[in-house]
């Protein structure tokens, strides 16, 4: 029908063509990618999940890093392994921080790991490309081309999207899955035929296996097949609500089975008969602090409803990601403890995404609210902007620790509003809607596509890329990609003069050996003196996302002074500083490292707890570990003045305080061979 504004009409492109300008997208996309990341090294995740899929290929044991589900690993270890990998045998482990070196070092020591990047993107390429195929053909089947083909172009261009393209990790393939589930979801829930209900069921399963957020978007599907099952007409025979709850409820059974696949349908994570994690179960679900959460994972392992890792996994998100991690963060210039504030990741949405891909989002959201979308798209659109919604408001409960990856499933739901908003303006007759739309791809492009190091994008209402870092210490800023060019400044620059560095860019020390790196901290006898006073003179490598003010671990004055170079968030400092919060976050991880190794050094973990809690008496969480271990070596009095530290030093969370209250009360009262351990929190 004729509007004021012009004649509403479809995007027509026959399959062929359509799949042709489709292939062409996602090949510039990938392109792009390849040569913005080609500065990258490993994230800090990816050597860890890497070497996990390859035990899973090769042993068919889900021990290892049962924080994710399996799908992005079985895809990246099944090349790895194909192509060659020697991986070491599986042994028992006594934390994630035993667990997480055993799978680096195989990485970075018992394997060529430049090759293994190598060959680890191209598989990351493959899935993340075919993860684009198929939801731009769930946007079409429920869209349309036109729309279809205007998402991924807005996706092609967006910075975070093109950094996570080659990445091992699951943020990116959790978000176009769970996208693709929803966006099929109307169709499926609107005719109830049963290619589209298996269609969104696949999704929806692939979706599963591959992070625990897309359970939210299972909740979001049932509430939305109940609400369109019981609100559509009946208009065939053959059809009923009941037959539709009896669809419904198939699409769930369908996306668990394909899930318990992916665990090869076994409850258990190894075939040895009992629990092999690096930490109980049972531990895992005592250290969820809400009830209602303790009972909903007692009730999943009780059923056997999934799998036991992945219920091992989703108490591990539930505790870091919605109850939040006891870290420090810089959030809009400000120090917090734990979490940002409520509008957090709207800001981040706003600061992250190109201004130019705003503007279509907001364009999008106009052409919604305007009722100028195509016959039948209302509805379609409602019910992305409702999913993108409730996502958000679960974010806002959580932690925000890891920045837009976190937030990406709205990044690819925003997409679609953002096609409409192209294909809204491309088939009227309004030149000036043409204009502003064509504008806004340019300014987006303009902003977005030349970026280097594409992970640290900010647009420029933040003042852009180079000053992102002045306002926010999440993942979003840095994920410790700057591997290769800090060794080859060390190599070119720093080795030749004959300098030792300080180094506060990596905290795991796999990747620094293998790069053959020397620095502060490597060879305790010549470096004793060094690391026991504050002040450092000589070069100093730092990651830029941890210059920001922190209740612990503070670098207050390599924040007022300029670097000397930068890569990116790596920056160079040279001169004479005080550097005890570096020292004391240094000594804390060697000590974890000497506590929780294959064969534990007590001694020498007791030793570096005591020199970090000198240089910095604020970290309370090292106090709770040199308790732990002053108990472990049965000296009551130590472990009791190490813990009244922590409470003196605590921040103020009600939990805390009184699970260190209780254990001081323990440890007074009872025998000290009975009393268990305080949990860090500064641990996953």
């Amino acid at each position: 029908m004729p509007t004021e504004h012009g004649k509403r009409h479809h995007i027509d492109l026959n399959l062929g063509l359509f799949t042709l300008l489709l292939l062409l997208l996602i090949g510039g996309a990938i392109v792009r990618s390849a040569i913005a990341t080609r500065l990258d090294g490993f994230t800090i995740d990816e050597a860890y999940h890497i070497a996990a899929g390859v035990s899973y290929v090769r042993y068919s044991d889900f021990r290892i890093n049962p924080e994710h589900p399996p799908l992005v690993k079985l895809w990246v270890g099944s090349l790895i392994s194909a192509t060659g990998f020697h991986l070491s045998n599986i042994r028992p482990f006594a934390d994630k921080a035993d667990e997480r070196n055993f799978a680096e070092e195989d990485v970075y020591f018992n394997n060529d790991f430049n090759s293994v990047q190598r060959r680890a993107r191209i598989a990351m390429w493959t899935l993340n490309g075919l993860l684009l195929v198929f939801f731009a053909f769930a946007v079409h089947r429920t869209f349309g081309p036109g729309v279809a083909l205007g998402t991924l172009l807005f996706l092609a261009i967006d910075p975070t999207v093109a950094a996570h393209l080659p990445v091992v990790m699951t943020d990116l393939p959790v978000s176009l899955l769970s996208a693709s589930a929803v966006v099929l979801a109307v169709p499926a829930l609107q005719g109830w035929a049963w290619k589209d209900l298996l269609m969104c069921s696949l999704a929806l399963g692939l979706a599963l296996a591959t992070k625990h957020s897309a359970p939210i978007f299972l909740i979001f599907l049932v509430l939305t097949g109940v609400a369109l099952a019981l609100a559509t007409p009946v208009l065939r025979s053959g059809d009923s609500r009941f037959v539709r709850f009896a669809k419904l409820s198939t699409v769930l059974i369908a996306a668990l089975i394909i899930l318990w696949g992916f665990y090869l349908f076994r409850y258990a994570e190894s075939n040895l008969g009992r629990e092999v994690f690096n930490r109980r179960l049972s531990n895992k679900i005592a250290e969820v602090h809400s009830p209602i959460y303790r009972s909903v994972l007692k009730g999943m392992a009780s059923t056997h409803v999934v799998p036991r890792a992945y219920i091992w996994g989703f108490a591990d998100t539930i505790r870091a990601g919605l109850e939040g991690r006891v870290d420090s963060i810089t959030a809009f210039g400000r120090p917090y403890l734990g979490t940002g504030p409520r509008y957090f990741f709207p800001a981040m949405i706003a600061l992250k995404l190109p201004i130019g891909l705003s503007v279509l989002v907001l364009f999008g959201l106009f052409v919604f609210f305007k009722r100028l979308l195509l016959p039948g798209s209302k509805l379609e659109l409602a019910i992305v902007l409702a999913a993108t919604l409730l996502f958000l408001l679960v974010l806002a409960l959580g932690s925000t620790y890891a920045g837009i990856r976190h937030a990406l499933p709205i990044v690819v739901l925003l997409a679609v509003p953002g096609g409409c908003a192209i294909q809204t303006a491309f088939t009227r007759r309004s030149k000036f809607w043409k204009a502003v739309v064509g504008a806004a791809m340019a300014v987006a492009i303009a902003s977005a596509v030349p970026v280097m190091r594409p992970w640290e994008y900010f647009n420029e209402i933040i003042g852009g890329t180079k000053n992102g870092y002045l306002y926010f210490s999440d993942e979003g800023v840095d994920l410790w990609q700057r591997g290769k060019e800090l060794a080859a400044y060390y190599h070119q620059v720093v080795e030749p003069a004959g300098e030792v560095p300080l180094l506060d860019y990596a905290l795991f020390g796999p990747e620094e050996k293998a790069r053959h790196l020397d620095w502060v901290g490597r060879d305790k006898k010549r470096d004793e003196a060094r690391v026991s006073s504050p002040t450092f003179s000589g070069t100093i490598l730092a990651n830029a996302k941890f210059l920001g003010e922190k209740p612990f671990w503070d670098t207050p004055d390599l924040r007022h002074t300029a670097p000397t170079a930068r890569f990116g968030n790596l920056l160079v400092f040279r001169g004479t500083f005080n550097c005890g919060g570096i020292f004391a976050q240094n000594l804390y991880y060697d000590a974890r490292s000497k506590i929780y190794a294959e064969k534990p050094d007590l001694e020498e973990g007791e030793r570096l707890l005591r020199q970090s809690v000198r240089l910095d008496p604020k970290e309370f969480f090292a106090d709770i570990q040199l308790g732990n271990v002053c108990l472990k070596r049965g000296s009551r009095e130590n472990a009791l003045r190490a813990y009244s530290d922590a409470l003196q030093h605590a921040p103020n969370d009600p939990g805390l305080v009184r699970s260190i209250e209780e254990q001081i009360r323990r440890v007074s009262s009872e025998p000290v061979g009975q009393v268990p351990e305080l949990r860090d929190p500064f641990m996953e």
